[in-house]
């Protein structure tokens, strides 16, 4: 097994736990972090296939590293939503 198919599979292995993770549990930030799992999962698979030729292709390393960033951005903008979610609910439980 070669080490671009290693990375390939566990990949896939990623993506599905992160799938069953954000399908299965109920809570807001797991659901999150499931999700978060399922995109590093996407990058991992990405990249084996970028990397699975005689020269690296640099194309979807950049096209990876741009998703990266998206990703951590819009991590960022749920957590914030899911902050003021929270907020708004205690809010209307004191009341």
């Amino acid at each position: 097994m070669t080490q671009a198919m290693l990375y390939a599979v566990f990949g896939i292995v990623l993506f599905g736990v992160g799938l069953f993770g954000a399908l299965a549990i109920a809570h807001v930030m797991k659901k999150l972090l499931a999700i978060n799992i399922c995109g590093v999962g996407v990058f991992m698979v990405f990249i084996a296939n970028a990397s699975s030729g005689v020269a690296a292709d640099y194309v979807p390393h950049a096209m990876v590293l741009t998703g990266i960033v998206v990703a951590v951005a819009g991590t960022a903008m749920a957590l914030s939503l899911v902050v003021r979610i929270n907020t708004l609910e205690q809010q209307e439980e004191d009341a």
